[in-house]
């Protein structure tokens, strides 16, 4: 079985596991207890130490992934836009007033968006979309790709996966323009649409009653069990790169868009080689736009599906899904969900166990477990320049000797698991010299029930498959608008993009 342990914390605590500026702050914030004592002023100095410890609680003690004070500064927020209604998002369409078909009507981070049509390739003359969101200055191409998986695989195919995975990263960091990869994959149960158009086209008049109605009986168990997985690959160049890129290839949208199919070459060669993939096809707009309306509304699917079939038989039906309506016609963000249309979504992220992660192990994450639910999960390869990876991994390896050190003189013991992840530091700059790029990713696992089913019930059955799958939950309250668009719609929105943009 092929494990991945060798990860490190982006950040290496200086003492205790603290950061430097949460040790300055718990030094400073003591000065009141020093001052208070050194003047035998006793009262004062137990009110101040008890200020002190209190202060030094919210300031080091983590809630859910989170300090006291990022608690307090999320919730503030959260409720200023409830109370001012600047998180209510209704679509222009749903209030009378549609855009034309090609404006992005979108709520909360993907609102900014303008999709554009690459130059023809392939033998299908095939435009493919290009994203580019205006607000975080960043274009984005999105593939569907075709994989078999890695379910029935031996371990010596799984170890090839993850150096296929490896090499794509470092394709996507030699390039030294993509600064983002990102894997999705949406599993929903069989809607069986395109089997029934099968069936009614290639059932006989002369058949059996009783045949026909034992296929509908297999027909209506298959569904009941199969699931449909859709697998999604995005690159995302911030225009700060692209830009600069762009002007070799005659500057503006098309220059622009030369240089990302330059790059999906790139990929789609990593993508077929080491990782496997049977296919891959770089969406167009109207698919791009289906597959955004169907990540907003799972069931639209199938009524999608039977306008594509029917447009083949009579041209005049309109099987395309306009920019202007492929987003949500209202959205709510709440603290413990996202609401849109008649769906209401609850995203967790993933904490890696120390013994490592087998590959494969998130299988279980993207089984549904109710009639009508929708899985989907996201992982998020930022990909760091050389120059910062190299200077990041000195940093975090001088922070590790130094907390060391600061043990050895306290006289505190460096227990096992402190000095496997001082080691673990210590490994990533060999690691560096020998030509590896460097990433901090993160998973992202949403579930999308109907309304008419309570959602907390559809979050704790998704907080199950995480720690089936041997990972800690970390349920995202108060970002679940912000983590739904990353986890649900391949249109290259990253959760770090403030973080790693130049």
């Amino acid at each position: 079985m092929t494990v991945y342990s060798d990860y490190t914390p982006r950040r290496f605590g200086w003492f205790l596991g603290m950061s430097a500026w949460q040790l300055a702050a718990i030094g400073v914030t003591f000065l009141p207890v020093a001052a208070a004592a050194s003047a035998q002023r006793w009262g004062s100095a137990a009110v101040a130490v008890a200020v002190w410890l209190m202060l030094g609680l919210l300031i080091t003690v983590p809630v859910r992934g989170r300090s006291a004070v990022s608690w307090a500064w999320c919730s503030v927020k959260v409720a200023t836009g409830h109370l001012t209604g600047w998180s209510r998002f209704r679509s222009r369409a749903s209030r009378g007033r549609a855009p034309s078909p090609d404006e992005v009507d979108m709520p909360g981070v993907l609102s900014g968006l303008a999709i554009h049509e690459g130059p023809p390739q392939g033998p299908r003359f095939a435009r493919p979309a290009l994203v580019q969101h205006r607000v975080l200055k960043t274009w984005t191409q999105t593939a569907l790709i075709e994989h078999p998986g890695i379910d029935m695989a031996e371990t010596y195919e799984r170890d090839l996966r993850g150096r296929g995975l490896g090499a794509l990263l470092d394709a996507a960091e030699s390039t030294e323009l993509i600064d983002t990869v990102i894997l999705m994959v949406r599993s929903i149960p069989e809607d069986g649409t395109e089997r029934a158009e099968w069936v009614r086209r290639h059932t006989s008049a002369a058949a059996l009653d009783r045949v026909a109605q034992i296929n509908a009986d297999l027909d209506e168990m298959s569904r009941r069990i199969n699931t449909r997985t859709e697998t999604f690959v995005s690159f995302v160049v911030p225009e700060s790169r692209l830009g600069r890129a762009g002007r070799e290839f005659g500057g503006g949208i098309e220059g622009r868009a030369r240089v990302m199919q330059t790059i999906a070459a790139e990929m789609e060669a990593q993508l077929t080689g080491g990782l496997g993939a049977t296919r891959v096809s770089w969406l167009t707009s109207p698919e791009l736009a289906v597959v955004t309306r169907t990540g907003f509304a799972p069931g639209d699917r199938a009524s999608i599906i039977e306008a594509v079939i029917a447009h083949t038989q009579d041209p005049t039906v309109n099987a395309d899904v306009p920019w202007s309506m492929a987003g949500p016609s209202g959205a709510d963000p709440a603290p413990r969900h996202y609401s849109h249309d008649a769906w209401n979504s609850a995203s967790v992220t993933f904490q890696l166990p120390e013994k490592g992660a087998a590959m494969g192990a998130l299988r279980p994450v993207l089984n549904p477990s109710a009639p009508g639910e929708r899985r989907a999960l996201v992982v998020v390869y930022p990909i760091i320049p050389r120059d910062k990876a190299v200077k990041q991994a000195e940093k975090t390896e001088f922070t590790a000797d130094m907390a060391q050190g600061m043990r050895h003189k306290a006289g505190m013991r460096t227990g096992a698991q402190v000095s496997s992840k001082a080691d673990k530091v210590r490994r990533v700059d060999a690691k560096l010299a020998a030509g590896n790029s460097l990433s901090y990713p993160y998973a992202i696992a949403t579930v999308t029930a109907p309304k008419s089913a309570r959602i907390s019930e559809s979050r704790r059955r998704l907080e199950a498959s995480v720690r089936r799958a041997g990972f800690a939950a970390l349920p995202l309250d108060m970002s679940h608008d912000a983590a739904f668009a990353s986890s649900c719609v391949p249109l290259g929105i990253d959760l770090t993009r403030t973080e790693w943009t130049r």
